[in-house]
């Protein structure tokens, strides 16, 4: 791990004691950095200070100044040199993001593959942030709208990604020329540190201000200072919905902007003209992806009545097949929870369902033995379900899956629809009619509706987020660039008179 540490540039110091990182702060208090793969001591990082974080503010302000006059197409230029730089660095990151975070190497792979995927959409849309040209009804007038930058951009992301959602935000925020604030979760603090150092280093080859870029660390305390901060034009904030109530309601009260993720508890349907053999395939991984601390995992399975009995006996099967274990062996299927504050959540849910009047077919179980020294890792469970059972109305961030029944496609939408979040959903059917029904005005609430695919796994080219708790925050493709930018409008008369609006007339 020493050895990975530093080819990302991250200078350990007293082997699992210190990140070296003194310099970058004038206190004392460190965050320590434990791996839920083998609860080793990876590292301590220096909690930002007061001081630091004035500093922090003072340097993105200065740097705001220089990199909003730079043409967008020039400020593309260099986030396509940042995505070069996580390509030279994606093995390594990606195997430090599974052994911080949990997650198997697949996915912490695939997950810098999502700040280089972001990199090359950013490029593109550095020669398109295209205002519109309207028609004056005013004679010798035009009128057209321009978009600006907003100025400093504060990035608050969670534990679950602890790099893609905030490349997400900060590339896109770049190419609107807007300068970057980022508190990661204090649970996964060296990977930011990681990518920090990577857009560091071209900043310098490119005789930048290192204030474009900018990381706080530490716990509330410091996020609620980025968050009170009329300096601060735009709030982009992944949590839980808890946090995100907080966040919006401060980010108001000073009129500041916000940019809302919170949380899901996302449903499958499969209908009796599914073809079991991608849907099942779909909720397995939708479910215990990132051992189900996704905000897209599948938490709900909605099955019609006909199929319900065929499809838990191919449940369970499939489950019986999962492999559990050190997230760095790629045979590994499901890796370990964050924390033991996780496994918690995760076993009482489970005594929940129960006491409710539910089902357990596979039990909540915590491994123990060789391997699973952390105490982090479980067994994912499914569990026979209601609908309006106060735990399945709850998202709870561990492998559990409930079984849910129905008899007709609008029983099983309203169940759908049933629960505060809105984030991701999805269908199983062969039937054009259910489809569309589901996709309609009269269908999925959801910001994510999907057809013949699981709820986890957005691409990056359509805008991610979702409705009702869940924030309605737009991040990544489409037309969420706009988030980062303020629209202006603009009126030009080129005449010799001076016509106003409405006809109106005021002479003297």
């Amino acid at each position: 791990m020493h050895e990975l540490l530093k080819s990302l540039g991250i200078a350990q110091l007293n082997h699992g004691t210190s990140t070296g990182l003194k310099s970058w702060s004038s206190g004392d208090t460190v965050i320590d950095s434990f791996s839920p793969v083998d609860a080793e001591l990876i590292a301590q990082v220096y909690q930002t200070t007061q001081e630091d974080y004035e500093l922090v503010l003072s340097k993105a302000q200065n740097a705001g100044t220089e990199w909003r006059n730079i043409p967008a197409p020039k400020r593309g230029e260099i986030v396509r040199q940042m995505g070069e730089a996580f390509r030279k660095h994606k093995d390594n990151l990606g195997k430090l993001v599974s052994y911080e975070m949990g997650k198997s190497l697949q996915e912490g792979l695939g997950e810098v593959q999502e700040i280089i995927d972001i990199c090359d959409f950013a490029v593109g849309l550095s020669r398109q942030l295209y205002g519109l040209t309207m028609h004056s009804e005013r004679p010798s007038h035009r009128m057209y709208e321009q978009w600006h930058p907003l100025g400093v951009v504060g990035i608050i992301s969670a534990f679950n990604f602890p790099v893609a959602v905030w490349s997400w935000n900060a590339m896109l925020a770049w190419v609107c020329g807007n300068v970057c604030v980022w508190k990661p979760s204090e649970k996964t603090p060296l990977t930011a540190i990681a990518c920090q150092h990577i857009i560091s280093e071209v900043l310098r080859q490119n005789h930048l201000p290192e204030g474009l870029s900018s990381i706080i660390t530490g716990k509330a305390q410091v996020g609620d200072w980025l968050v009170s901060d009329k300096r601060v034009a735009l709030i982009s904030a992944t949590g839980s919905t808890r946090m995100g109530r907080a966040v919006g309601t401060k980010v108001a009260e000073r009129f500041g902007k916000c940019l809302l993720e919170l949380g899901g508890n996302n449903a499958i349907i499969i209908t009796e003209n599914a073809d079991l053999n991608i849907a099942i395939p779909a909720v397995v991984f939708g479910a215990v992806g990132t051992a189900g601390q996704r905000c897209t995992s599948t938490r709900r399975l909605i099955i019609h009545d006909s199929i319900y009995q065929q499809v838990k006996e191919r449940l369970v099967k499939a489950y019986a097949q999962l492999r559990i274990g050190n997230p760095l062996d790629a045979h590994n299927h499901v890796g370990p929870l964050i924390d033991k504050d996780a496994v918690r959540a995760y076993l009482s849910a489970a005594a929940q369902v129960v006491e409710q009047g539910g089902k357990m077919l596979i039990d909540a179980e915590v491994l123990e033995g060789a391997g699973f020294e952390s105490e982090c890792y479980v067994r994912p469970c499914i569990a026979e379900a209601k609908p309006d059972f106060a735990i399945v109305q709850h998202e709870t961030f561990a492998p559990i899956l409930y079984l849910l029944s129905y008899s007709t496609i609008d029983e099983a939408i309203a169940i759908q629809n049933n629960v505060p979040q809105g984030l991701s959903s999805a269908i199983f059917t062969l039937n054009l009619r259910e489809a569309e029904q589901f996709l309609s005005a009269n269908g999925s609430d959801c910001g994510i509706a999907n057809v013949n695919i699981g709820t986890s796994g957005a691409e990056i080219g359509g805008a991610f987020g979702g409705e009702k708790e869940t924030g309605g925050g737009r991040e990544s493709g489409s037309d969420a660039w706009k988030s980062y930018m303020r629209r202006q409008t603009n009126t030009i008369n080129y005449g010799t008179s001076l016509p106003l609006a409405q006809g109106i007339k005021f002479d003297f």
